[in-house]
C-alpha cells in the first residue's frame, strides 16, 4: 500500500496554517464590507457548457471536467468570473450596481510551483453594472486600505488605461489587427530586456520605425482625462502609492479601460493584486450586458509570504488561550465547571478530556499545542478558593481569584 498524501498542488491546511488564512480573509472581508460589498459564493461545480468556450482553447485544457454519476458533462470551476457572469443572467432582478466580494477556491490542472497551485483560492471584488469612474476609483481604495490593513507598507498601485494604450498603437504605425499580440508581447516588459522584447515585436512583422515610435510614445505618455479623473478619486477615497504606469497591460484581452495591478516591494513578493474594467465581458460570456469593473487579491500569496518570512510572529497559534488541566479524577468536577464559567466569560477555553492522565504530560500537551496559558485546580487551590495560572512561554505562574483569572485572560485575549 502506496503512503497516504494529497494530490499534486493540493494542500492540507494544519491548524497554524489556517490561523494564518483565517486572519488574512477576515481583515479582506472587514475592508470589503466597509465599501459596502456583500459576499457571495456559487458552487464548485457547474455545468460544463457554462465554463467552455469561454477562456480559450489553452485555458480549456487546464479544466477537470468530468461525467457526474448522473451522466451530466460538469467541471469544477477555473475562476470566479464565469459562475459571476452565469449568476448575473440566473438573477436579472439584483439591484445595480451590484458589489460583492468573493473568496472561494478554483481548479486548474497546470504545472505547479511556488504559490501556485491546482487547487487556489480567489479573492476578487467587483462592481457590476456602472460605468462610473469612481467604482474604478473605489478599488484603487479598497486595494489601498487591505494592503495597509495586512501590514504591507511598502506597495505601488500600478494604473493604466487599455483606451491608452490602443491609441498609442495607432499612433505607432502598428495595423489594428496586431493590437492583441503588440500587448501581449509588451506585457513581458517586467520580465525581459527592451531589446528581446523589440526581437519579438519584429518577429511578428512590427517594423523597426513602429517599434521606435511604439516605444518613444510609451516613454511620454500621461494618463488621459478619464484615467486621472479615477486616480484623483481614488486618492480622495484614501488610496495611496497610485502611480499611471504606460508599460502596465494586463495580460488578458477582455479588459475594456483602465487597468491595475499592485506591487509590493517589502517584503519583496511582486505583483500582488490585478484588475481593471471588462465592461464587454459578462455579455461575452452568455450574460447581460452589464458593464464591470474589479480585482483579484492574491490571497494564497500573502498567505504564503506571511508564513515563509515569519511576518506575524505574535499571531496566537492556538484558538485556545487556556487548558483547563485535571489535576487527579476526583477534581475532575471543578476543572469542568471552571470550564464552562471561562467560556461564559468569552474566553476560548480547551478542558483536557483524560482525568488519568499525569500533569506533565497535560503541561506538554498545552506546550505543542501553543497554547499559552494552563490553569490547575489543584486541592491547595480548592482549600484555599483561587486558581494556579501557568504562563506557558515564561513559566511564571500565580494564584488568583475566579473574577481576577477572568480580568487576566480577558486583558491578554
Amino acid at each position: 500500500m502506496t503512503t497516504p498524501q494529497t494530490l499534486k498542488g493540493f494542500r492540507d491546511f494544519l491548524p497554524e496554517t489556517m490561523t494564518i488564512r483565517n486572519k488574512v480573509i477576515s481583515t479582506l472581508k472587514a475592508v470589503f464590507e466597509s465599501y459596502g460589498f456583500a459576499e457571495l459564493q456559487t458552487p464548485t461545480l457547474e455545468y460544463a457548457e457554462v465554463l467552455t468556450g469561454k477562456y480559450g482553447e489553452e485555458a480549456e485544457k487546464l479544466m477537470y471536467l468530468f461525467k457526474d454519476p448522473g451522466n451530466r458533462a460538469v467541471g469544477l470551476k477555473y475562476d470566479l468570473t464565469v459562475p459571476l457572469a452565469r449568476l448575473m443572467t440566473q438573477y436579472p432582478d439584483l439591484p445595480k450596481p451590484f458589489k460583492r466580494y468573493q473568496i472561494q477556491p478554483a481548479f486548474r490542472a497546470e504545472n505547479t510551483q511556488k504559490s501556485r497551485y491546482r487547487e487556489f483560492y480567489q479573492c476578487d471584488i467587483d462592481t457590476i453594472g456602472t460605468t462610473s469612474p469612481l467604482a474604478d476609483a473605489e478599488i484603487l481604495a479598497v486595494i489601498s486600505d487591505s494592503l495597509s490593513a495586512l501590514k504591507f507598507s511598502d506597495f505601488t498601485i500600478r494604473v493604466n488605461s487599455r483606451q491608452i494604450l490602443f491609441d498609442l498603437i495607432i499612433k505607432s504605425g502598428i495595423s489594428s489587427d496586431k493590437t492583441f499580440t503588440v500587448l501581449q508581447i509588451i506585457d513581458k516588459l517586467d520580465k525581459k530586456p527592451r531589446t528581446e522584447i523589440e526581437v519579438e515585436l519584429a518577429s511578428k512583422q512590427v517594423d523597426q520605425l513602429q517599434i521606435n515610435n511604439l516605444f518613444s510614445l510609451l516613454d511620454t505618455a500621461q494618463p488621459d482625462p478619464k484615467l486621472q479623473e479615477i486616480i484623483d478619486l481614488g486618492i480622495k477615497l484614501g488610496a495611496r502609492n497610485v502611480q499611471f504606469s504606460p508599460f502596465l497591460v494586463r495580460g488578458l484581452d477582455y479588459y475594456t479601460g483602465a487597468i491595475f495591478e499592485t506591487i509590493v516591494e517589502k517584503p519583496k513578493i511582486g505583483s500582488i493584486t490585478g484588475g481593471g474594467r471588462y465592461d464587454q465581458l459578462i455579455k461575452t460570456l452568455g450574460g447581460p450586458d452589464l458593464p464591470a469593473v474589479g480585482t483579484t487579491i492574491g490571497l494564497d500569496r500573502i498567505c504564503d509570504v506571511i508564513a515563509d518570512l515569519n511576518l506575524w510572529p505574535n499571531l496566537p497559534k492556538s484558538p485556545a488561550q487556556v487548558l483547563v488541566a485535571i489535576f487527579s479524577p476526583d477534581l475532575y468536577s471543578p476543572a469542568l465547571k471552571l470550564s464552562r464559567s471561562l467560556r461564559e466569560s468569552g474566553v476560548n477555553t480547551e478542558l483536557y478530556p483524560n482525568p488519568n492522565i499525569k500533569l506533565d504530560k497535560q503541561l506538554k500537551y498545552a506546550s505543542a499545542k501553543n497554547i499559552p496559558f494552563i490553569a490547575i485546580l489543584g486541592p491547595e487551590e480548592i482549600s484555599q478558593n483561587s486558581i494556579k495560572i501557568k504562563n506557558m512561554q515564561t513559566s511564571e505562574q500565580q494564584n488568583l481569584s475566579l473574577e481576577n483569572l477572568k480580568n487576566y485572560l480577558e486583558i491578554r485575549n
